[in-house]
């Protein structure tokens, strides 16, 4: 408990991370995991398989813990495990619920302006990202025509992979990539948006690298947006 400033008691409110796992594909490896973070005062609040492999799975899990708990403490916790790595870790503020495809898909579908820019905001949620943007060809090159709250300012006067055809990683360190994206270690995916000849772009400052799983996904909705955008 804490007094809040008229001098109420109020809870602690927790604080949330997302934890990318990499675990033996193994009964009781989620289990054994899910005690090791309990040991540190972390709940797990969801999960999901992002990749299976020849004996591993890659998870996401949004784990809950005290205020002011250190999140390298949930890393130590993990890792201890055997052959149980932690790919990253990062602070998550998003909304948990398991058909975050389909309700954005029907903000897009429901929305009466500006739909793009229901896409663009509601993606970073979805997908599990920074920031995304939509970028269309002008005359002058590559266009931002719509970006949500943390895209970045600056950007790229070349995007040498359009027109894109099918949804990709992107090379982070490829020559048209901003200095400033390069510098927040940012991983990158796209994905069209239908033969519009627009593309959905997705950031992800510090990683992780995109699965193979999560490019799927990204196609999978790029192409049903686009079939509402008609």
């Amino acid at each position: 408990m804490r007094l809040d400033g008229g001098g109420v008691e109020c809870e602690d409110v927790g604080v949330s991370y997302l934890l990318r796992v990499q675990l033996p594909d193994r009964p009781g490896s989620l289990g054994s995991l899910a005690v090791a973070l309990g040991s540190v005062g972390a709940d797990i609040l969801s999960l999901d398989v992002i990749e299976r492999g020849a004996g591993f799975a890659v998870d996401d899990l949004v784990v809950d813990v005290a205020p002011g708990a250190l999140p390298d403490t949930l890393i130590t916790a993990a890792e201890k495990l055997t052959d149980v790595r932690v790919d990253s870790i990062r602070p998550y503020a998003g909304i948990l619920d398991t058909h975050r495809e389909l309700e954005l898909i029907d903000q897009v579908a429901t929305a009466h302006d500006d739909r793009l820019q229901v896409l663009v905001d509601g993606a970073p949620r979805v997908l599990r990202v920074g920031w995304s943007t939509v970028v269309g060809m002008s005359d002058h090159g590559p266009a931002v025509i719509v970006g949500s709250s943390g895209a970045p300012e600056s950007r790229a006067d070349d995007m040498p992979w359009m027109p894109l055809e099918k949804p990709a990683v992107l090379d982070p360190t490829g020559a048209w990539v901003p200095q400033s994206w390069k510098d927040m270690d940012t991983t990158l995916a796209a994905a069209p948006l239908g033969s519009s000849g627009t593309v959905l772009v997705l950031g992800r400052p510090g990683g992780p690298d995109f699965r193979l799983s999560e490019i799927a996904r990204l196609g999978y909705l790029a192409g049903i947006v686009a079939t509402v955008l008609g």
